[in-house]
């Protein structure tokens, strides 16, 4: 059924009288009368007695229920109502001449067309029934007034029938350029599904200014010790209400009270009730409560539960408090937080505490522990934070999406360039909401942009990161499609940028849910985030749309560690000792032998690898044949420098006929060989046989379960045996590993001899790397003080420290990064060169075509001078088709030639002599669009062309997978022969560019290819360099390797990441800071390298007036300690093989 657009907002209603008066200026101090009954019935869990006291607003201080009441955290946690917003700061500028009334921020509700508009936040949580709570705020109104305008706090109440009524609190006038208190209060009788608080009044055009809000209860009843304040986080404590929401864990609970009757001679400690245990069949089956949303990262909770035991029991019975934290990449970890011993008749008091230092995607406490047939008792538990207000501020998990899921119509949503209708079914019942009543389709869509739209311009801050989750799905369509979420966003000075969230393969068949994070680096004056992406004609639907906070990622663990983590899973682990729990450093302990063991580096977990055992170990990968081979022995090749063999090579190989699908070949299952996170060097020698009319792909592969990974591969041919060269890394428990050689296709015969797969040891491949960089990287230095005789500096103390190496460190910055202070300075620190990451790419400055857009390209590239980066023109051209945009490639070749010729000449005679280097034509080994278009000599052409526009730029061929064996395509072999090919058409190549986006990178593998490469006698450049690895350890691990290998060969001369601050990268989980600043294990190795390449020196002049050191090449500075002046200079290391010699005048 087909709703059409409608409005659910109901009329606007007169101002009713007030419900309440306003309190007295000083209000009382109640105190309440106690009772204590016998039971304990207002006893804390932890034992101490508890009494309801009443917090009196003279007495103490308040709590606040009003969430960010002064507008410090930007406009978090309120909402425009119908209406605009931005929040006044020092930072961002005030209203002409209107300054804050606390001293900081205000907000600013402007764009208002009704006087109903306003400001509203959402205190449903934090409101009970007869608790009188008093209102204050501080107000203010600008523009065109000729007297004064009037402000009121409302309360809207949508109650369980949808009905929705209005609770007026106060209203006073205020006048232009002065800021007023406005004070009320209010009650409820009875609670409302939904209460909202607002601000509104002023006449339309007049904008509202707020400076600060407090609502607070001058009777505030909350369960609190006689020492100290606690709030607790557990829901129904003490099972008054039953089970809700304890979740037994496989086995079942009841709870026993005086009318359900209680276990024989077992009494409550406290109240009325507690929780049974029963059918438990394993020790860890125990109750747990989900407690994700109201806990905080940083903050100690403090963990009190009383605990019994029952059953037959001949000793004391352990029972255990627990953590379990379900991770974002669905990994499962444990905290145990505390035991305690209990003896049958006895209600023992357990305790502990706990903080965490990053946020799981999900947190469960539960109680667990006696063992099997011993039902567990539970008379309360309390979790409290040290911090009551850190607590509830944290516990808020908002929506920032105004109607998420539609239960009030179409309201606050807008179709994007097309029509949104209401529906609560589709197909005659076929298709039907997920989670509400209803889902919005955007229909009549002439666009790919058409969609549905909502604006969250103000409920969304800079320098935070926002989690986007959306239901959705097309209609209309059999074809799978692109659905994207973007968000289009204005800046202060009208400028506009569109952020890509995410996308998904969409289908008509289901509901799939869109996934993705953004982070905003600069002031939005207006942000809309809409949904968008499928060809016109087809309908999107979409479901539900959730916008809030981004939860902080789980802390990596040490990879030995996460391997015993995984044991941890199966529950048959001895030792529960974790994580400590008062440390904000995860310390895991291990007690499995099998996942701690040493991995044994070099050794080859291949069995009968060469053969001489027959087809002992080895299988054929469906229907095909394998067969044992003896040749002679030059046929065959030794392997020599791709392993560490402990035997000789024999001439036996092994030859698959039979072939009917390219997957099929030799297998052999290696399942308990593999350790989890341990990189792993694939080598291996083959051949095609009979059937053969053409090199074919041969790659080794690995079956992981129902997962394929590439270990290696080659383009072969029939008349060579050819080597293959990888790598690979498991990082999940898998309950199957097959490793197999294929490719070819069918009827290709295919040989295999000698396939070695072996744990890589890095650490030894450091000592090796260390002595090659200090060749290469350093110099011996003599610094020779002039008038050392006579000015007494014989024997003088020195310092030398080096401030900058002058090899090449970058990275990869986009034009919002630099309105990012944070980023701004990290950058600064870190790096000496800089690459663009769109903004001079082609579809960047000519989207469209007439249309050009330089001033991202020009922004960044002054921000680069004035900080004296060096920069990277990145690329003139992109050869792979998808990367070209659509005007483009629906040029005849004519027309093109002309585009081309336009595109290099307007872009080089723009920027002559201000990028030190360009990328030509990217990726030339991964697409031809230009090549097919234009013929083959375009290449060169674009080479020679930019070489005479400037002359003074170093040209460099890019592209990726040259380093790492994984693609057939890209081989280092290949990439020589096209810089060759493009030489000998006259281009002048510069430089070698190797993007280096690399998994599981083995050293050995990446200096292989740079071997190869340095023949040509170019510099070579890691222009793009990523890592991604979930795990920040091993992220930092890969790094490391891909640093050392580059910085230890005389070729490279320099190294930009592409990227480095999360979001703002090319793969997910290859960031050395996340997206709000902080610096993870990847970052820490990286500035840790960095430092470790910088010399420095002490001492003292020598009799000769000397002083020698040894010194990576870069700047210095010297400091000379003499017993009556001290000197400083500086001086540059350049290179060179012979020592140099240095004066240093005073």
């Amino acid at each position: 059924m087909c709703l059409s657009a409608f409005c659910l907002r109901p009329p606007r209603r007169s101002s009713s009288k007030p419900l309440l008066q306003s309190p007295p200026n000083h209000p009382t101090t109640e105190v309440p009368a106690v009772d204590l009954p016998r039971s304990g019935s207002d006893r804390d869990a932890d034992g101490s007695q508890g009494v309801r006291v009443v917090v009196s607003t003279q007495a103490g201080y308040p709590m606040n229920i009003i969430s960010n009441h002064d507008f410090s955290n930007g406009l978090e946690s309120w909402h425009p109502n119908c209406c605009h917003a931005y929040v006044a700061s020092a930072i961002s500028g005030f209203l002409n001449g209107v300054r804050s009334s606390s001293g900081g921020n205000y907000a600013v509700v402007t764009h208002r067309n009704e006087s109903w508009q306003g400001l509203e936040q959402d205190i449903t949580e934090k409101v009970t029934v007869s608790v009188k709570y008093t209102v204050t705020a501080c107000v203010g109104v600008y523009g065109d007034l000729h007297g004064p305008a009037g402000v009121q706090a409302m309360l809207k109440l949508e109650n369980s029938d949808s009905s929705i009524s209005y609770m007026f609190i106060e209203r006073i006038l205020v006048s232009k350029d002065c800021w007023e208190m406005l004070e009320g209060s209010f009650s409820l009788a009875s609670m409302p599904r939904r209460v909202v608080f607002y601000l509104e009044g002023p006449t339309p055009g007049v904008d509202l200014l707020i400076d600060s809000v407090v609502i607070s209860s001058e009777r505030m009843e909350i369960m609190v010790n006689t020492q100290n304040h606690v709030v607790n986080i557990i829901s129904n404590h003490d099972f008054s209400c039953g089970l809700e929401p304890w979740v037994p864990n496989c086995c079942h609970a009841y709870v026993a009270s005086k009318e359900s009757g209680f276990l024989n001679g077992v009494r409550p400690n406290s109240g009325e009730n507690y929780a049974v245990v029963t059918q438990r069949s394993e020790c860890w089956q125990g109750l747990e409560q989900d407690i994700t949303a109201k806990i905080t990262f940083g903050a100690k909770h403090d963990v009190s539960a009383y605990i019994g035991v029952y059953g037959v029991l001949h000793e004391p019975a352990e029972v255990k408090a627990t953590l379990k934290f379900e991770n974002s990449d669905s990994s499962t970890g444990y905290l145990s937080i505390g035991s305690a011993f209990v003896s049958k008749g006895c209600w023992q008091k357990l305790e502990g505490s706990f903080s965490l230092t990053s946020m799981p995607r999900r947190v469960v406490f539960y109680l667990e522990g006696p063992n099997p047939g011993t039902d567990l008792l539970i008379d309360s538990v309390t979790i409290s934070c040290d911090d009551m207000e850190v607590c509830h501020a944290t516990s808020v998990d908002e929506n920032i999406v105004l109607n998420p899921q539609f239960e009030d119509g179409l309201s606050d949503w807008s179709g994007r360039g097309c029509k949104i209708l209401l529906h609560n079914s589709l197909v005659n019942g076929k298709i039907l909401p997920v989670k509400g009543r209803y889902f919005v389709s955007a229909t009549e869509r002439n666009q790919t942009w058409n969609g549905i739209e909502q604006e969250i311009t103000g409920r969304v801050s800079r320098k935070l990161a926002y989690e986007v989750t959306a239901v959705v799905r097309t209609y209309g369509n059999a074809n799978n499609a692109d659905v994207r979420a973007t968000l289009w966003v204005q800046s202060l000075n009208g400028r506009e940028q569109y952020i890509g969230i995410t996308k998904i393969q969409a289908s008509d068949n289901e509901w799939v849910k869109l996934q993705g994070k953004f982070l905003l680096n600069g002031v939005a004056s207006r942000a809309i985030i809409f949904i968008e992406g499928p060809p016109p004609g087809t309908d999107i639907l979409v479901d539900s749309l959730v916008v809030r906070r981004a939860m902080k990622a789980a802390a990596s663990v040490p990879p030995s560690d996460e391997g015993f983590r995984d044991n941890i899973d199966s529950r048959k682990v001895v030792s529960t000792n974790i994580i400590s729990n008062d440390s904000r450093n995860i310390v895991v302990s291990c007690s499995d032998a099998e996942h701690c063991e040493d991995v044994s580096h070099g050794a080859n977990i291949i069995r009968n690898s060469s053969f001489t055992d027959g087809l002992n170990w080895w299988n054929p990968l469906g229907s095909c044949k394998l067969s044992i081979c003896t040749a002679p022995e030059e046929f065959v090749p030794l392997a020599k420098d791709s392993v560490n063999h402990n035997q000789p090579i024999r001439s036996h190989f092994i030859l698959t006929t039979n072939r009917t699908e390219t997957w099929m070949g030799p297998s052999q299952t290696i399942t308990d060989k593999i350790k989890l996170h341990v990189t792993y060097q694939v080598a291996a020698w083959v051949c095609l046989g009979s059937g053969a009319t053409s090199p074919h792909h041969v790659n080794v592969a690995l079956g992981v379960d129902n997962q394929w990974i590439n270990g290696g591969q080659v383009e072969a041919n029939s008349d060579r045996w050819n080597k293959i060269r990888g790598s690979f890394r498991i990082e999940k428990r898998p309950s199957k590993v097959i490793v197999y050689v294929q490719g070819p296709p069918p009827g290709v015969d295919l040989m295999l001899s000698d396939l070695q797969i072996f744990p890589v040891n890095r650490k030894s491949r450091y000592k090796v790397l260390k002595e090659k960089t200090d060749k290469i990287r350093k110099r011996d230095v003599i610094l020779k003080f002039s008038g050392s005789e006579n000015e007494g500096l014989v024997g003088a103390s020195l310092k030398i420290k080096q401030i900058d190496n002058c090899f090449a460190f970058g990275a990869c910055i986009n034009r919002s990064n630099i309105e990012n202070e944070e980023f701004v300075d990290f950058f600064l620190k870190n790096f000496n060169w800089a690459v663009f990451g769109n903004e001079l790419k082609w579809y960047h400055t000519q989207s469209q075509q007439g249309k050009f857009n330089y001033k991202d390209a020009d922004e960044l590239l002054e921000f680069c001078h004035k900080h004296g980066k060096q920069t990277r023109g990145h690329c003139i051209f992109w050869e792979v088709e998808d990367a070209i945009q659509p005007w483009v490639r629906s040029l005849d070749s004519g027309d093109l030639m002309i585009a081309v010729q336009n595109r290099i000449r307007g872009l080089l005679s723009r920027y002559k002599g201000k990028f030190r280097h360009y990328d030509v034509n990217n990726e030339m080994l991964h697409g031809s669009f230009y090549q097919d278009r234009l013929g083959k000599d375009i290449r060169a052409y674009m080479f020679r062309e930019a070489h005479q526009l400037d002359p003074s730029a170093i040209l460099f061929v890019n592209d990726y997978n040259v380093e790492d064996g994984c693609d057939s395509k890209s081989t280092p072999e290949k990439y020589i022969q096209q810089i060759l090919d493009l030489q000998d058409r006259g281009a002048p190549i510069g430089g070698i560019g190797i993007q280096g986006h690399i998994s599981h990178p083995v050293g050995e593998i990446i200096c292989d290819a740079l071997d190869k490469l340095a023949i040509l006698g170019l510099p070579i450049w890691f222009t793009e360099l990523d890592v991604s690895a979930e795990n920040e350890y091993i992220r930092a691990d890969d790094l490391e390797v891909i640093l050392r290998e580059a910085f230890a060969h005389p070729a490279v001369e320099g190294i930009l990441l592409w990227g480095f601050w999360e979001l703002f990268t090319c793969r997910d989980h290859s960031h050395l800071v996340d997206a709000e600043g902080n610096i993870n294990e990847a970052g820490k190795r990286y500035l840790a390298l960095r430092q470790e390449w910088l010399s420095h020196a002490d001492g003292n002049i020598n009799t000769q007036g000397e002083f020698r050191f040894s010194g990576y090449h870069g700047t210095y500075t010297v400091d000379i300690a003499t017993a009556s002046k001290s000197i400083s200079r500086s001086f540059i290391v350049d290179k060179g093989d012979s020592p140099l010699v240095l004066t240093i005048d005073e």
